[in-house]
């Protein structure tokens, strides 16, 4: 049910990603939201967490006890890896949810979330931040005034978390943690890859919960936030170098979006690069568009978008005039007007089970490489079933 007053939250997991953007952005937005409670399975870290969050913020260790709360509206998911259980018993508890990707692994997943959520009149909102930042819209109403897209290139340079947040001297998880919970949680997870892939090689499908899932998905949201429906097969897929002890290997896949436009996917592990980057390049008949996305856990900066036109032989430069607040900002107030006004959710489960379904095309080009094959729900895709 919407609620008028702010939206009183317990964000779940004290990780690097809520102490670096999320309790950060959070607090930015005291008139929406009111933070309740930081959960981690350490209790030692949700304390120090909570305490830097603000002196009357509690904290606990024990999931059941925020789900149980009457105090609680709603959750932040920000723990590692997927969040299917957790949104589940969430929505089930009453709460609505912000989770943190990858929302599941499995379309069977995300189409019982949507429809949890729906039944019980609540918001499930994905953190896909990137479709909320500012100069998304700006750069969708800038294709369209493009003629015909020809190649749509996604680079991305990863480097190692680590050096990205040195700079933020966070929390660390102490030896107070329940261990027993995550365990079961990697189990869970490789569960649910069986049942989207089938029993392919276990670096396919590490690769697939941790690569895909955890970063290449952010890419697939924006491709679909600028107006572009994704493959449904790819025709070419390679990894390289494999295996490499400890390091995920790049990627390199081109698949067909359709209306004369072809994708070009290029994920990179660099963990000595000094910055993440990452780059979404249009060129069409007429001029071309570079959105260049801001990197994560940095709460104040800006992406920027570059498009030229052959018609008037200008180029146009879009950064701070549209706006100071990241994505982060921006879809916690987007889940915010959901949550009290009923507004619309625009990264729900539908657009998850899309991104599923394209990155276990994905792997099915991937594992026909070598000669293998999937099955599972990419295997019903492949059969287009």
């Amino acid at each position: 049910m919407p609620v008028s007053s702010p939206v009183r939250l317990a964000v779940i997991g004290a990780g690097t990603i809520s102490q670096s953007v999320h309790l950060p952005a959070v607090q930015r937005l005291g008139d929406l939201f009111a933070l309740v409670t930081v959960c981690d399975l350490s209790p030692s870290r949700a304390a120090e967490v909570a305490a830097k969050a603000g002196a009357h913020v509690g904290s606990t260790h024990s999931y059941e006890t925020v789900l149980t709360d009457p105090d609680i509206d709603a959750v932040l998911l920000a723990t590692p890896g997927t969040h299917a259980r957790a949104a589940r018993a969430a929505l089930e508890a009453g709460k609505h949810v912000l989770a943190e990707k990858p929302l599941c692994l499995t379309t069977a997943e995300a189409g019982e979330l949507g429809a949890l959520a729906e039944s019980r009149g609540l918001v499930l909102q994905v953190g896909y931040m990137k479709m909320y930042d500012p100069l998304i819209e700006v750069a969708a109403a800038e294709l369209a005034r493009l003629d015909t897209p020809r190649t749509v290139r996604v680079t991305v340079l990863h480097p190692a978390d680590e050096p990205q947040v040195a700079h933020l001297r966070m929390s660390r998880p102490a030896d107070d943690a329940d261990l027993s919970v995550v365990e079961e949680e990697l189990a869970y997870e490789a569960e649910r890859t069986v049942d989207a892939l089938g029993k392919v090689p276990a670096p396919l499908a590490g690769y697939y919960r941790d690569v895909l899932n955890g970063s290449v998905i952010h890419e697939l949201s924006v491709l679909r936030a600028l107006g572009f429906t994704l493959p449904t097969a790819f025709d070419s897929a390679e990894l390289w170098p494999w295996p490499v002890e400890g390091e995920p290997p790049n990627l390199l896949a081109t698949g067909d979006l359709g209306d004369g436009a072809r994708l070009v996917v290029n994920w990179n592990w660099l963990p000595d690069h000094p910055e993440y980057g990452e780059e979404i390049a249009v060129l069409a008949r007429d001029g071309r568009l570079r959105l260049d996305m801001a990197a994560p856990y940095l709460v104040d900066v800006r992406s920027s978008l570059r498009v030229e036109r052959a018609a008037d032989g200008v180029r146009h430069d879009s950064t701070v005039k549209h706006g100071y607040d990241t994505g982060f900002v921006r879809q916690l107030e987007q889940f915010a007007a959901s949550v009290r006004e009923g507004a619309p959710v625009r990264s729900g489960a539908a657009g998850a089970a899309e991104d599923i379904r394209c990155l276990q095309a994905l792997v099915a080009a991937l594992a026909a490489r070598d000669g293998l094959e999937v099955g599972g729900e990419a295997a019903g895709e492949e059969n287009g079933k």
